[in-house]
């Protein structure tokens, strides 16, 4: 009886369109931000930080984006 792990062949990893997840996350945030900003209930009283979390999310998906456009968020060189 033969294994079956020798008959399969090995996993390869998944091309995933990184930048593009991070491109529809950026648009994501920005709605966010707005929308935060332009209704007034949603940026008074207790939900004053919402605002800041969405530029938060911003500032982190601008810094995520950069450095992936440098290449050094993808795995060509990995292995």
């Amino acid at each position: 009886m033969t294994e079956p792990s020798a008959e399969r062949e090995p996993l390869r990893p998944l091309a995933v369109p990184m930048r593009r997840i991070v491109e529809w996350g950026l648009a994501a945030w920005a709605v966010a931000l707005v929308l935060t900003l332009l209704v007034p209930s949603l940026h008074t009283g207790e939900r004053s930080w919402w605002p800041r979390c969405a530029a938060a999310g911003l500032v982190l998906g601008v810094i995520g984006y950069a450095y992936l456009r440098r290449g050094r968020g993808n795995a060509a060189g990995a292995g």
